[in-house]
Formats: C-alpha cells, structure tokens, sequence
C-alpha cells in the first residue's frame, strides 16, 4: 500500500503491514469538519480494502488527538437546511461506522484532548491508550446537542449507566476514568512509556493470524448481546470449527507443535 496525498490527515504504511493515520490539524487541535470526515472515510476505506495491512493505529498531530467538532464548521451548520445537515451527520456515521468495521486491529493513541466526536473515535478503534493526563468529553449537551452518531460505539465501550451519566452531565474526565469505564484500556504517564505501548501491542498482532484477526473482531460483534443457548453452542461451534480447518489454522496449530514459528511472523 502506497502512502496517499491528503490536506488535513497523514497515511503512512510500512512494508511490514502497519498504517498510521495522523490527523493533522494542530492549530485547532485536530477538530472535525467535513472535510476531515470525508479524508478519514477515504482513508479508512482504503486500509481495510488492503489485505498486507495488518494494523492501523490512529493519533493526532501536536497537543490533542481531537477537540471533536471544529466552530467554524457548526456555525455554518447552524445556517444549513435539515437535508444538509442530515446528510454531514450520514458522513459522520460513515467514518465511524468504516473504523468499526475494519478488519484489522485498530489502535488509538490519545494525548491531550479527545473531545466529543474525537471521543467517539477512540470508542471506535479496537484498543486505545491514553496519557493519564489527556482529558475526555462528551460535551454535546452544552450545545444543545446529543452525542448521537458516536453513542453506539461509546456505550459499547463504557456501558448504558456511565454513558448516560457522562451524556447527560457533560463532566470532564481523564486518562485514568477513561481507563476505569473501559473507554481506553490502558493508560500511560509520559511519551516514553506510549511508544512502548504502542511497539508491546503491534508485537502482539502481528504474533497473531490476520485472518483470525479479523474474525475474532467479527466474533465479538456477533455474539454480544445473543442469548447463551443451544444456537449461539451450534454457531460457536461451527466457527472453531472453520477455523481449524482454514489455513491459518492448520499452519497455527502445525507451527506450534513443531516449535517454530508460524508464517506470518516475520
């Protein structure tokens, strides 16, 4: 996958599989607006469609990972049509819902402020870390607004009572609440111990089969909120059961019995 050519993000991705994408609007400490949205939709898109890619971690440029949405941007909001408006928060819901949807692990790394839509981002990644300091808001109701669009993947991540909590008081946390509701998983108190983090965990996935990568997220997606019964058993089953039969599976299995190394650890 070759780097791409875009205004307000960076996409960068190596030969061995990795993507970052750095959104790179410092001077507003990275908030939202339409472009934005389409440039990460795009970029997104584009990541999940490329099979070597194994990882894509996501972080902002300069002090914040994202103040959520930009001023100028909701004051013309302010003057747009409902259809307009509709159709910026359909975009929205797009970029989140393509994040989501991503079939490689995706990573967060939160400094500063994660604000509002920025928040909805670090809901949307599979892990994030955070600095302890790094401060969260879901602040829509200050503005006479509701966290619409992102409230499906935060009250995944933090639950149904802390999100209505946190939607309806508008309450400033940081790194370290953020990390007791489940928001991020884990918390770290300068740079140094990020990068650490951050290479701990990129060993970690690409120790891991990209296929099953992708269907261990799928899994997870599928099954919560199921009942436990006799048909979630037979569905479960019939997953390992592929599982064991694919490729990686065989490989997995093979390369460990034979104390080496599987083919896609490099």
């Amino acid at each position: 996958m070759r780097d791409s050519n875009y205004d307000l993000i960076q996409l960068f991705a190596t030969e061995e599989g990795l993507a970052v994408v750095t959104l790179n609007r410092p001077d507003v400490h990275n908030a939202f607006n339409a472009e934005l949205i389409a440039e990460l939709t795009d970029a997104f898109k584009s990541i999940a469609d490329e099979s070597t890619i194994r990882m894509m971690i996501l972080r902002g440029a300069g002090a914040s990972f994202s103040a959520g949405a930009d001023l100028d941007w909701m004051k013309r909001a302010a003057l747009h049509t409902k259809e307009d408006n509709v159709r910026d928060a359909m975009n929205l819901a797009e970029m989140l819902r393509t994040l989501w949807e991503m079939p490689q692990m995706t990573l967060a790394m939160v400094q500063g402020a994660a604000m509002g839509g920025g928040a909805g981002l670090v809901a949307a990644c599979d892990v994030a870390v955070a600095m302890t300091d790094s401060k969260f808001r879901f602040s829509e109701v200050r503005l006479g607004l509701t966290p619409a669009t992102i409230s499906p993947y935060v009250i995944d991540a933090i639950g149904p009572r802390w999100a209505r909590a946190l939607f309806t008081t508008g309450e400033v946390f940081d790194g370290a609440f953020a990390e007791k509701i489940g928001l991020v998983q884990y918390t770290v108190a300068n740079m140094q111990e990020m990068t650490k983090m951050e290479e701990h965990l990129a060993g970690l996935v690409f120790s891991a089969a990209p296929g099953a990568v992708s269907d261990a997220k799928k899994l997870v997606a599928d099954v919560t909120g199921e009942v436990i019964d006799k048909s979630l058993g037979h569905e479960t089953a019939r997953r390992i059961a592929e599982r064991r039969a694919s490729d990686e599976g065989r490989e997995g299995i093979t390369a460990f019995l034979e104390k080496r190394k599987p083919y896609w650890v490099k």
